[in-house]
């Protein structure tokens, strides 16, 4: 059931469904327009509540960039085979691509103000092209006064 909640709100928003057999045009088509592509891989929606959220933010953020970025959902049974190829490991995600390349990836649900300093990033050409090796530092620590080190 949610995850039909999940395709039927896309659906109403406008925005296409893509498969391993048109992802290809739809990442094309989204070039020639000179816009960053952006492909939501969801996931099972009952294991990841969290996509039914995500499928309604993409939408709302096509809306806001006006034309910047399109937008597409990966159809479920589509999502298995273009993870890897999009390097998707957590559900839901965005997939942030231009000419071809892996911009970003952008897992779980975020705050509105990380999609726009993301994508915005992306836009103005400030962030380089994602690579397959990536070192993240997250993990800080508290000292004994309760400042971070």
């Amino acid at each position: 059931m949610a995850s039909r909640e999940a395709s039927s709100t896309v659906r109403q928003r406008g925005l296409q469904t893509v498969d391993a057999s048109s992802v290809e045009g739809f990442l094309a088509a989204a070039d020639t327009a000179g816009a960053v592509a952006v492909l939501l891989l969801a996931g099972d929606p009952v294991r990841w509540p969290e996509a039914s959220d995500v499928a309604v933010v993409l939408p709302e953020l096509v809306d806001a960039f006006q034309g910047r970025i399109q937008g597409a959902r990966v159809t479920p049974d589509a999502e298995v085979a273009l993870a890897s190829r999009f390097d998707v490991k957590v559900y839901p995600s965005l997939v942030l691509c231009r000419g071809g390349q892996i911009l970003e990836v952008i897992p779980k649900i975020r705050d509105w103000s990380v999609y726009v300093d993301r994508i915005s990033r992306q836009l103005d050409g400030s962030a380089r092209a994602a690579s397959p090796a990536r070192v993240v530092k997250t993990i800080s620590t508290l000292d004994r006064n309760g400042g971070t080190s």
